[in-house]
């Protein structure tokens, strides 16, 4: 608990320091901003048929607190991004690999030396930045990216965070470009930094470089293109666009996205410990996917139909440090990812906002089932996962905000465990700037 008090009152001390005033900083602290989040999980996985891996349910409490300055005057405005964060076990069961054990430690909290869950851990991060005209350039830790060839997890009690360069320019109208190189990252369940990789993979590498944009053309279409290259993984191209279309009294929105991934370095030549998963060509990362999802919007429904397909030898390719990963695919669910070797996907989703009953209320649903998944000796397996989720905030009162959310979803697959999944989400936000 001390190094939770610590870290997050060396944040919060530096909206105090003496030297970052207004009238040193101008807007370093005019334009200041700080909120502290606080998320309450319990997550219960029920494993089906995994051998040696029994059910894990873990409950815990995290805070996260961030400040984002703002730019000294000047014509290179500088500033400070801190990013604090703690996590706290309320409950977690047994050792990690005890097979005789009814319950093990799952994916929240970093492990003791005998494989047992942490009560506590906790990190802060800094992050440099200045200000060109309309360019901005970071340098630190505690990046949580949103792009579509790396987007950080935040599926557990704390986000995954990176470290590295991150620059962003929005100096043409209607185009925005960027560009960076990160290092290091730091999971979920984790409170230190470690080198990337990708599932399969085993050996560890220090750049993830990338380039790329997003194009508004028209009022009703974005358009985008991004590399990345993983230092003797794989280089990447994403081609993506999202086209807007009124249609009768709502709309419909069409998301269409292609990457084609291709090894490089050390994958390429067939260095040991550098292979991809769900190969035939001695772990060289060879896949292609492609996929469209329309969803059409009409007063508080939302209706949507989606499928995606899968091509090459490997499966998909993105930073995957085996603790916790996200893809931007429109796949990408709960539990699975239907990112296999030759997988073919179907997606049917459904959401609805109670807005004019139960304010604050939403309901969503979400269905996929994959095929053709190619695995050593057999190219016709299959898996189906459905996700149920139901939000609500409080909209007036002495707990106003206050988020819950109650999220079930059950994966059959033969290719992977079967599991049902529960997880119950409570959240609030202070702004404190």
């Amino acid at each position: 608990m001390k190094r939770t008090l610590i870290a997050t009152g060396v944040a919060a001390g530096l909206l105090a320091l003496p030297g970052l005033s207004v009238a040193q900083g101008g807007g370093f602290v005019e334009d200041a901003k700080a909120n502290l989040s606080l998320r309450n999980l319990y997550y219960d996985g029920d494993y089906k048929n995994a051998t040696g891996a029994p059910s894990d349910r873990e409950w815990g409490q995290g805070f996260m607190l961030r400040f984002n300055s703002g730019y000294t005057q000047g014509p290179v405005g500088l500033g400070l991004d801190v990013f604090a964060r703690a996590g706290l076990r309320l409950d977690s069961g047994g050792k990690r690999g005890d097979a005789d054990a009814s319950r093990q430690p799952g994916t929240m909290f970093p492990l003791e030396d005998d494989n047992s869950a942490v009560s506590e851990f906790s990190q802060i991060d800094f992050a440099a930045k200045a200000k060109v005209s309309a360019t901005e350039i970071k340098a630190g830790r505690g990046f949580e990216p949103a792009l579509p060839i790396l987007t950080r997890n935040d599926g557990r009690l704390l986000p995954q965070t990176y470290s590295g360069v991150m620059v962003t320019s929005n100096e043409i109208d209607n185009l925005t470009l960027r560009a960076g190189q990160f290092d290091e990252a730091s999971s979920r369940s984790w409170s230190h930094y470690d080198g990337l990789r990708i599932a399969g993979g085993t050996e560890r590498v220090n750049k993830f470089q990338y380039a790329g944009g997003d194009a508004q053309l028209g009022d009703n279409l974005v358009a985008s293109y991004y590399f990345a290259k993983l230092k003797d993984y794989y280089k990447q191209h994403y081609l993506g666009a999202v086209h807007t279309l009124p249609l009768g009294e709502g709309k419909l929105v069409t998301d269409l996205r292609y990457f084609d991934s291709n090894s490089t370095g050390a994958n390429r030549s067939g260095e040991a410990g550098y292979g991809a998963a769900g190969v035939f060509n001695n772990g060289e990362v060879d896949n292609q996917a492609m996929s469209a999802l329309f969803t059409y919007h009409r007063s508080n429904h939302s209706l949507g139909l989606g499928y995606q397909a899968m091509r090459g030898d490997s499966n998909f390719a993105f930073v995957n440090n085996g603790d916790g990963a996200t893809a931007y695919l429109i796949t990408d669910s709960q539990i699975g990812k239907f990112e296999r070797a030759g997988e073919k996907t179907w997606v049917g989703q459904y959401g609805y906002n109670f807005a004019d009953y139960v304010p604050g209320l939403s309901f969503s649903a979400k269905y996929l089932r994959g095929s053709d998944i190619d695995t050593l000796g057999n190219t016709g397996d299959r898996e189906w996962e459905r996700d149920l989720r139901l939000d609500y905030k409080v909209q007036s009162g002495v707990l106003k905000d206050l988020g819950v959310s109650l999220r079930h979803a059950s994966l059959r697959s033969d290719v992977a465990r079967d599991e049902d999944q529960l997880r119950v989400y409570l959240t609030y936000n202070f702004v404190l700037l």
